[in-house]
């Protein structure tokens, strides 16, 4: 891991079409504003953490968990597929 250390206003460069400009600094904490080219995905961490995390509970939800929320719904049944037009 590279450690830098920068001022406000100051710029890193990744590769040719990265930059990484320090726009504030404010107690334990800096702003830092990014330019990537589209292509680029740019994410917080804690964010694709929290999100994959909600996945994995959601994929293992109870095997009974559409019976469950049938009967939590008075017992609806899904719409049927309307039959195909000829």
């Amino acid at each position: 891991m590279l450690v830098l250390t920068r001022k406000v206003g100051e710029r890193i460069l990744i590769g040719d079409d990265i930059v990484l400009t320090i726009l504030d600094s404010r107690g334990d904490g800096i702003r830092v504003g990014i330019d990537a080219p589209r292509g680029i995905k740019v994410q917080r961490e804690e964010v694709v953490r929290a999100v994959t995390e909600a996945n994995a509970e959601a994929a293992s939800a109870p095997d009974d968990a559409e019976a469950r929320l049938r009967d939590l719904l008075g017992g609806a049944q899904p719409p049927a597929d309307p039959a195909p037009e000829q």
